[in-house]
């Protein structure tokens, strides 16, 4: 069964053709950043016009390199979101319009749901149950996950995702979008030791986070140090202010990412969405895995940002169930993981 994927939620365009028997056999991702980088920011009626413009020539490319054609394709999942209105539009409407078109189900699917199971397509991947944590541009979430559909939320981000606020911390210091990358580049440059950034929420119980408070003390302490610097001066300050944000950030996921494994009994840690490709951020919860004696999974580099491959795999395991959609689709723009109903498979 050749299942194509199509990714639409934000800022990037994703396609990829998952078999059943063989596994993933092609994938293509279009990114919109340096679209969108002299905003410093996405801007939701541009990413949607774009999409539009590389759907369906991204399709025909990932088609051949899949070796497959149309006929040869027996479902389509589509994100449906969360994410931006226009931008799931412009996929679902060409995912429905192609499954009407070729005689096939399609399935609507759930983003974190893609990001959560794109390990699943690693050589080697994780079994149920694990806790995950999803960290992207829109969401930070702790899920504690018994399988597919079988969800339960420990924590979330209670104003700004971890994703979000490395992208304001960048545009504020002057590094660019996407502020993940730009960030990790320039903290590679930074003094660890010159400031100290607070490790919001971890003072108390609980699993949830607020990164809104961190990226007001680096604003705060950009202002204070930065007068009369200029030239190197600046750049080093600049420096060293990433570093300790990124350290900040990546303390105060893998506190509460311990603090989750031992509360659910679960040894087994996956980590997935675009923040989980900081470098920093796996090596220290490897470290921390280790003395738990535990293991942590994380998807390729590839699929860790957004891509067809988990929209793919997360639709063949609802197809397979007998999940479909009729004619009539519809954007999620806000669309709550914990509202999945598992499919019904032995899992």
């Amino acid at each position: 069964m050749n299942i194509l994927g199509i990714e639409t939620s934000c800022d990037e365009t994703g396609v990829a053709v998952y078999s059943s028997t063989e596994g993933l056999l092609a994938h293509r991702l279009y990114s919109q950043a340096e679209l969108h980088a002299e905003y410093g920011g996405v801007v939701p009626e541009l990413a949607s016009r774009d999409h539009v413009r590389k759907l369906l020539p991204l399709i025909r490319t990932t088609l051949e390199r899949a070796g497959v054609q149309g006929p040869d394709i027996r479902g389509i999942a589509y994100t449906a979101g969360p994410g931006l209105a226009g931008a799931l539009l412009s996929g679902a409407a060409v995912a429905r319009s192609l499954a009407w078109a070729w005689k096939v189900p399609a399935v609507e699917v759930h983003h974190m749901e893609g990001h959560l199971l794109a390990p699943m397509l690693e050589e080697h991947p994780p079994a149920f149950p694990f806790v995950a944590l999803l960290v992207s541009g829109g969401h930070s979430m702790l899920v504690k996950v018994e399988g597919i559909g079988r969800y339960s939320l420990m924590g979330e981000s209670l104003d700004d995702a971890a994703g979000e606020a490395f992208d304001k911390t960048a545009k504020m210091l002057g590094l660019g979008y996407p502020g993940g990358p730009a960030i990790a580049a320039r903290a590679e440059q930074g003094d660890p030791a010159r400031f100290q950034f607070p490790r919001p929420m971890t003072d108390r119980p609980g699993l949830d986070f607020s990164f809104s408070g961190l990226k007001t003390y680096a604003l705060t302490t950009m202002q204070k140090e930065s007068a009369g610097l200029n030239g190197a001066a600046l750049e080093r300050l600049k420096s060293d202010i990433a570093r300790a944000f990124e350290d900040a950030v990546v303390d105060t996921l893998v506190i509460k990412c311990r603090r989750a494994v031992r509360e659910s009994g679960v040894n087994t840690l996956v980590l997935a969405g675009g923040v989980a490709a900081n470098q920093r951020l796996r090596e220290k919860i490897n470290q921390m895995m280790g003395a738990e004696e535990g293991q942590a999974y994380y998807p390729r580099l590839a699929f860790c940002t957004d891509n067809g491959a988990m929209i793919a795999y997360a639709g063949w395991q609802r197809l397979r169930a007998g999940e479909s959609q009729g004619l009539a689709f519809q954007a999620r723009p806000r669309w709550s993981l914990m509202d999945l109903q598992s499919p019904r498979l032995n899992c």
